[in-house]
């Protein structure tokens, strides 16, 4: 019998080392790599939550790809939202810094974003709080970068970063404009 119980002590000495080593390296996992979330809403429609209100698409949010702040335009990103702190949102990159960009709505019809910013915005225009709402967001908030959709299984893929068309600066910081490429279409 107390060979039984010096067993168990083994066991659950075992089991909290374990415990104890396994938890740091977890959350630092979630911290600095990537993590999984929940995609709600209809702000993302079509790129995600495509079925509306029946299913919510799950993303991995990776972490280790923003720690520098390299994003380009057209990625599905998550930041800290400038209206609730609280809240995390995912919009796509449409502007980077020193980007002139047409707005939907926003106080200036014309924006350029400033350095340390993005112009984010959701793909289902009218129901989505985004830079068109609220302004450039501070590169301070990117909290992660959508890489791939999880769930539902059927809808399994890597997320490919791509602006619409119509959503495209109208002069970016790298020195173009809408003239010089014929990917840019004025007519929407």
């Amino acid at each position: 019998m107390a060979q039984t119980a010096g067993l168990g002590r083994k066991y659950l000495k075992a089991f909290v080392s374990g415990f104890f080593v396994a938890v740091p390296v977890t959350v630092t996992v979630l911290d600095r790599l990537a993590y999984v979330a929940r995609v709600e809403g209809a702000s993302m429609q079509p790129s995600l939550n495509p079925e509306g209100t029946l299913s919510s698409d799950v993303v991995l949010l990776n972490r280790w790809s923003v720690r520098n702040y390299e994003v380009q335009r057209g990625d599905i990103v998550s930041v800290v939202s400038p209206k609730n702190p609280k809240q995390k949102i995912i919009k796509r990159v449409i502007a980077l810094e020193g980007d002139f960009i047409k707005t939907l709505g926003y106080k200036n019809r014309y924006v350029r974003v400033p350095d340390g910013h993005l112009w984010i915005e959701g793909d289902h225009h009218g129901h989505s709080l985004d830079s068109n709402t609220f302004g450039p967001v501070s590169l301070g908030l990117l909290h992660g970068r959508a890489s791939h959709i999880l769930w539902p299984p059927n809808r399994w893929q890597r997320i490919k970063p791509c602006v619409p068309v119509a959503r495209r600066p109208l002069f970016n910081s790298g020195g173009s404009t809408e003239e010089d490429g014929d990917e840019y279409d004025d007519t929407k």
